[in-house]
């Protein structure tokens, strides 16, 4: 079952909005703080990211910034991207994880075993309303939807 179907079988409010999460974690060394960049090099949560955030006929948004692509204009990170040049999501990814710190869009913990070895989870969370989703259906895999309905909150994987 697709996510539009899923949505629609809810028989969900006209201004219902899905909360969209991906996490994805790996085994890091932290003692020489590298583990952010361990995590960005082999987790795919900024691409799973990226491919919600560039698809325009989304309505993405991020509960702490609002739209997440003016967002990245108002901070100026893409001002040197060149329209037109067909590879706007390569552009988004290597602009959020080399500007992570700054970009603020994507959350992160780091689970310390000991003085040197841990497991760093980084977490990406959109807010998308329920119709742009069931209008676009986009293919998503490894997301978890979170809908609230009737004072009840729905959760699925897509």
């Amino acid at each position: 079952m697709s996510i539009s179907e899923r949505l629609q079988s809810l028989n969900l409010a006209a201004d219902a909005v899905a909360i969209l999460t991906f996490s994805e974690g790996t085994d890091v060394f932290h003692f020489n703080e590298t583990e952010i960049d361990t995590a960005l090099e082999e987790t795919s949560v900024v691409s799973e990211f990226v491919s919600l955030i560039a698809n325009p006929a989304l309505k993405v948004t991020s509960r702490y910034c609002g739209n997440v692509i003016q967002h990245l204009r108002d901070g100026d990170f893409l001002e040197n991207y060149e329209r037109g040049s067909g590879d706007f999501e390569n552009y988004l990814a290597e602009t959020i994880s080399e500007n992570f710190y700054d970009v603020e869009l994507i959350d992160y913990t780091t689970e310390k075993y000991d003085h040197k070895r841990g497991f760093t989870t980084l977490t990406a969370e959109v807010e998308i309303p329920v119709s742009n989703l069931i209008e676009h259906d986009p293919f998503i895999s490894g997301w978890k939807v979170a809908v609230e309905t009737k004072g009840v909150t729905v959760c699925f994987d897509a």
